[in-house]
C-alpha cells in the first residue's frame, strides 16, 4: 500500500509559487499524487526562464501574479477550485518532500486542526538543505511568537496545509516572503487549531534561494520578519 492510500479523497489544491524554477518545477509537478488531489496550481511570479512552460507540460494549471511570494500565494489561493476545502502550499525547488503530504493534511481531514505546518526542524533534514541562519531565524521567531501569543512553533516552513475557510478568516495582507509568518501569527491571534507535523527536507534541486542565498538576502529577510511581527502585534493592540 502506498503512502497515499489512507487519504479519504478530500478536495485538495496544491499551490506552488515559482520564480525561475525551471530546473526543478517539472519534477515537482510530476511527483504530485494526482488521483488524490483536485489540482496543482503553479503561480509564475515573474520568471524569466521556462518555469511556466515546463510546469504546464508536467500537468500543472499555471497562472501569473505580481512579484512577491505572498502575492503568488494569494493568487493561488484565490484561483483554487471552489470545491477544494484544503489548500496546501509548498515550494517549487524540490526541497519539500511530497510523500509527507498525507501526514500533513491528516489532522485537517479528521477535523482535528484548521492549520498544519510542516516542521523541518522536527523532521529529517538532508545535510546542507538548511543554512545555520535559517535554523537560527526559526528559533528566534518561535521565541517571539511564544512571547506575543503563547503559541509554540519550531519552524516557518513553506510546506503547510490550511482549511480554505480558515485562510479566508485570516484576511492575509502580506505580499512578500513575510506571508508564512503572517499566517502563523494571525492563526495564533484568532485561536485556530494548529498542529506542527514533522516533515523531511531536501537540498533544492536547482536555482537560488530568494531569501537566504547570501548575507544581504538574509539581512533583508530578517528586517522584513521583524516588520511583519510589529505590524501584526500593533494591529492587535489597536
Amino acid at each position: 500500500m502506498s503512502a497515499f492510500d489512507n487519504m479519504n479523497g478530500s478536495k485538495i489544491s496544491v499551490i506552488i509559487p515559482a520564480l525561475n524554477e525551471q530546473e526543478s518545477i517539472g519534477q515537482v509537478v510530476a511527483s504530485m499524487p494526482w488521483p488524490l488531489i483536485a489540482e496543482c496550481i503553479v503561480i509564475d511570479n515573474g520568471s524569466t526562464d521556462d518555469t511556466a512552460r515546463i510546469a504546464a507540460a508536467a500537468g500543472a494549471r499555471v497562472i501569473t501574479s505580481p512579484r512577491g511570494y505572498g502575492a503568488a500565494c494569494k493568487a493561488g489561493s484565490d484561483a483554487a477550485l471552489a470545491t477544494s476545502t484544503i489548500l496546501v502550499f509548498m515550494d517549487g525547488d524540490g526541497s519539500d518532500v511530497i510523500a509527507d503530504l498525507p501526514r500533513l493534511v491528516a489532522p485537517l481531514e479528521a477535523g482535528e486542526a484548521d492549520f498544519a505546518i510542516g516542521s523541518r526542524l522536527r523532521g529529517h533534514r538532508e545535510p546542507g538543505s538548511m543554512l545555520a541562519s535559517q535554523v537560527f531565524a526559526g528559533h528566534l521567531v518561535s521565541l517571539l511568537l511564544r512571547m506575543l501569543y503563547g503559541i509554540r512553533y519550531t519552524d516557518m516552513g513553506p510546506f503547510r496545509a490550511i482549511c480554505r475557510s480558515s485562510l479566508q478568516q485570516l484576511n492575509m495582507s502580506e505580499m512578500t516572503y513575510g506571508w508564512n509568518l503572517e499566517m502563523q501569527a494571525k492563526a495564533a491571534q484568532q485561536h485556530l487549531r494548529v498542529q506542527e507535523i514533522p516533515v523531511d527536507y531536501q537540498c533544492r534541486k536547482g536555482g537560488v534561494s530568494k531569501v537566504s542565498g547570501n548575507l544581504a538576502a538574509s539581512f533583508k529577510t530578517g528586517i522584513r520578519i521583524l516588520a511583519v511581527l510589529l505590524r501584526i502585534a500593533f494591529s492587535r493592540s489597536t
